[in-house]
């Protein structure tokens, strides 16, 4: 396969601002004055927050790997980041703005804990960067690029999303909700360049009356009004509930019900606003995977919770991807590394080198090996002559070597990183392994601190259980 043609090296240029600029509001849920400003940043610097109101901040990369999800309301509040206790709320519209103007390397400097509302849509940011002026840098952009269909789903909540191959980046959104002011809508951007701006950008959040009574209840929302967002009424209100509304939102004029089923007959700003506004947050979440998509995106009833799930499996994905490239043939199918990508990965070599291929790669997660186990094998010769019967103690290294792949794939220097197991635990032997069997090795990561590891690890034959181990591992400098 040339990967150019297929989009993970294309001719496009990264991006970024060409000054500096900000803007200034209230925060929705603490409605304290805040300040986001948007600052130029180096090639393959991505997006990363920094509190300038707390000292010695960390930088917060916007990737779901620090997206924290902790009560119920996470879904109606948005999505949060967090890094050495430091937080930074209800980003997806920012992300959105960034994502949506193509743009691909900026430091987001926030006096507050979140960027400011606006009027509840992206169209803020996007005026602001659009401002500063988007520049061409000089290294290319990388894409993930989605070759089979991916799928996510929770079924209970009637939840869906699909990854479908395509040439460029497309969300379509669905939204179904048992309120006649909204009923079904649908949604779908197919020209980031074209529609964006002008189609997505301005689609304003919206939520139902009972969230937002909820929300305030946790003391949250305090720098809403009924200028930033679009509040659908779902349940009948009285006088009494009318005048609680205008103390909750702090306004003098009258709060009615309306006749088109949102408060105040506020007017969307499109017939299918809400729907458009799901899509911009996914476009907002789906950011945190990292990198530029290549894929129709397809969602049905999405929510911050199953975005952030999703942008993990795209995250993932494209980590798996990335680790092929780099030491694999890909026009090999069903083989994540064979044994030429395996010798770059680890250092050793016949007679100890005792993995054939791996089948099966999640980042940081779980391998998956093959080992071929021949009658030429040198250990034969003594263990042994009348009944060749491989060693347990070289089946536990197999599966170390695997552990081994799992653990040094994705370090930066792999070439002089070394992998010492530090102790071996619980090991059982099930069945014999004899000359024509195939080893079939699953390491699973239980504990990742750093630098030492904890794996299980399980081998089997023809689907039966020959041998499991747990393993203790550390990744040293090979110089140390």
């Amino acid at each position: 396969m040339n990967w150019k043609n297929h989009g993970v090296l294309m001719d496009k240029k990264q991006r970024t601002i060409k000054k500096e600029v900000s803007y200034e509001g209230r925060g929705l849920h603490t409605g304290n004055k805040t300040k986001i400003t948007f600052k130029p940043a180096a090639e393959n610097f991505g997006f990363r927050f920094l509190r300038t109101d707390i000292k010695n901040a960390p930088e917060i990369p916007a990737l779901v790997d620090y997206v924290v999800q902790d009560h119920e309301l996470d879904s109606l509040r948005g999505t949060t980041l967090k890094k050495d206790e430091v937080e930074v709320h209800t980003v997806e519209h920012v992300l959105a703005a960034l994502a949506g103007l193509e743009i691909d390397n900026v430091l987001i400097e926030l006096e507050g804990n979140e960027p400011p509302i606006g009027d509840g849509s992206a169209m803020p940011f996007v005026n602001r960067l659009l401002e500063a002026g988007i520049e061409e840098q000089d290294a290319i952009k990388e894409y993930l690029v989605v070759e089979e269909p991916l799928g996510f789903s929770d079924e209970q909540r009637g939840i869906e999303y699909a990854a479908l191959p395509t040439d460029d980046y497309r969300l379509t959104v669905m939204v179904d909700y048992k309120n006649p002011a909204l009923g079904s809508q649908h949604s779908g951007l197919f020209s980031m360049e074209k529609e964006f701006i002008s189609e997505f950008a301005p689609a304003r959040t919206f939520c139902f009356l009972h969230e937002v009574e909820m929300l305030a209840e946790q003391g949250l929302i305090k720098g809403g009004d009924l200028d930033s967002a679009v509040v659908i009424v779902d349940r009948d209100l009285n006088d009494t509930d009318m005048q609680r509304l205008k103390k909750m939102f702090e306004i003098d004029e009258t709060v009615e019900l309306g006749t088109n089923g949102i408060l105040n007959n506020k007017t969307l700003r499109f017939r299918n606003e809400p729907s458009r506004h799901k899509l911009l947050d996914l476009l907002g979440d789906l950011a945190l995977a990292g990198v530029n998509i290549k894929a129709q995106i397809l969602a049905a009833r999405p929510g911050h919770q199953n975005n952030i799930e999703f942008a993990r499996l795209l995250r993932t994905y494209y980590k798996k991807q990335t680790l092929t490239r780099k030491y694999q043939d890909v026009s090999k199918k069903g083989v994540v590394f064979d044994i030429n990508a395996i010798k770059k990965i680890l250092p050793h070599r016949y007679p100890f080198l005792l993995v054939d291929s791996i089948i099966e790669l999640e980042p940081e997660k779980k391998a998956v090996g093959i080992k071929n186990v021949t009658t030429n094998e040198p250990f034969f010769q003594g263990h042994f002559p009348q009944k060749p019967v491989m060693p347990g103690v070289l089946i536990v290294e197999a599966m170390a070597q695997v552990g081994g792949i799992l653990l040094l794939n994705e370090q930066a220097d792999v070439g002089n990183k070394l992998v010492f197991f530090m102790g071996i635990d619980n090991v059982k032997f099930r069945k014999i392994v004899q000359p024509g069997d195939q080893l079939v090795m699953e390491l699973i990561m239980l504990k990742n601190r750093r630098s030492t590891f904890k794996m299980a690890g399980k081998t089997y034959v023809k689907g039966e259980l020959v041998c499991e181990a747990e393993m203790m591992a550390a990744v040293v400098d090979s110089e140390s």
